[in-house]
């Protein structure tokens, strides 16, 4: 029994380590497995479909499908999405005639878009957004200076609206608050940001008091971004390239205003007069030490650092990026942002330095006709 044992203990310590390499082999590859997928879906406005990418952890794209819209003939002049929170429906904008929202499911293994069915919209929207019930779809209208709000069913397909309200000219963003007590909706033509509270049990919106805040004219605010902290907010104009500052009290609503930069590349003069500031898009990082924001006239992206006591904003410096574009976005890591050019039709992956908020390391990838718009999603 003894010599039994022995040999099992000679032979236990090249067993052990045979099994505890198997086990940890299969724990890592375990883990990546495991692991969230994260997939990009880009919105092409010429096409009429969505192109969808894998990311690697590297930052590198894989092409996956291409999903074209059902029911819809005409390109329209962009393609706004907007993921429910549940992660399992993408809704697409359309902006030509019959103007509807296309809804689709994500397959929680591929992130692969299977078309559920068509609901339509108030207008042509260019801006949608998803309460964070996920019951209610909020749409801004440009040419028709409205904003509307329409029920989501239990299979993510936007009912007949239940509210339409008349804006200012020219609205372009309509998004909820963090804790979607309140909306927000900028109206570009007007110089203003119309505030609503939203109640999430009956899907209602009424005008706060007061009803809107006032930015500077001329200055066109178009996008904002409220900080991860909830204390701050980001609104880009698009007409004079301004990236302004406020404080957001959370309990009334209310917007004040802190500080007032620019998107604009050092050196822009704004001559000749057809090369006025166009300014589009605007993120910040889930951990919100950076900003970023699009220019389309200088074909650029401007970066800031975050100062997360203050919520003011330090210039990084800006890059040179995909023509005309539009729309951006940055993964669930902070660690890429991913920009499209609608003169391009294609995409740009550009790595963010996470001590200085820097992009670096960029790699274009082709996608569909006119793309405007970008979804990051990790799924499961």
């Amino acid at each position: 029994m003894l010599r039994l044992t022995r040999r099992i203990a000679s032979k236990a310590p090249r067993a052990a380590i045979a099994t505890t390499l198997f086990a940890a082999l299969t724990l890592i590859s375990g883990v990546h497995a495991g692991m969230a997928a994260t997939f990009a879906y880009v919105g092409n406005a010429d096409s009429n479909d969505i192109s969808v990418f894998k990311m690697t952890a590297g930052g590198e794209m894989t092409p996956v499908q291409t999903a074209a819209f059902k029911g819809v003939d005409k390109p329209g002049s962009s393609t706004p999405l907007a993921v429910t929170p549940d992660h399992r429906v993408l809704i697409a904008g359309v902006r030509s005639q019959p103007f509807q929202a296309v809804s689709f499911a994500i397959d929680p293994q591929t992130g692969q878009l299977s078309h559920i069915g068509n609901g339509p919209l108030a207008d042509s929207m260019a801006n949608i957004a998803i309460d964070h019930s996920g019951k209610f779809l909020f749409s801004a209208s440009y040419g028709g200076n409205k904003v509307a709000l329409n029920p989501l069913g239990a299979n993510g397909v936007a009912g007949d609206p239940k509210q339409v309200i008349p804006t200012g000219l020219n609205a372009h963003a309509f998004l909820p608050s963090p804790d979607n007590r309140f909306a927000f909706a900028t109206n570009l033509g007007s110089d203003q940001v119309l505030a609503f509270a939203f109640d999430a049990a009956t899907g209602s919106l009424t005008p706060s008091d007061p009803p809107a805040h006032k930015v500077p004219e001329k200055s066109g605010p178009r996008h904002f971004v409220f900080h991860p902290n909830g204390k701050f907010v980001y609104l880009l104009h698009e007409l004079n390239g301004d990236v302004a500052a406020f404080a957001y009290e959370a309990k009334s609503g209310a917007w004040d205003e802190i500080q007032r930069t620019t998107a604009l590349p050092e050196g822009f003069s704004g001559k000749p007069s057809d090369k006025k500031p166009w300014a589009a898009d605007i993120h910040i990082t889930p951990d919100g030490r950076f900003l970023y924001a699009s220019e389309r006239t200088t074909h650029t992206l401007a970066a800031y650092k975050v100062d997360a006591a203050s919520g003011k904003l330090t210039a990084i410096g800006s890059v040179p990026t995909e023509k005309q574009p539009r729309g951006f976005n940055i993964d669930s890591s902070g660690r890429y942002l991913a920009a499209v050019g609608e003169l391009s039709d294609s995409m740009t992956v550009y790595a963010i330095d996470q001590s200085s908020g820097a992009l670096g390391k960029p790699k274009s990838y082709p996608t569909g006709k006119k793309p405007n718009w970008v979804e990051f999603l990790d799924l499961p």
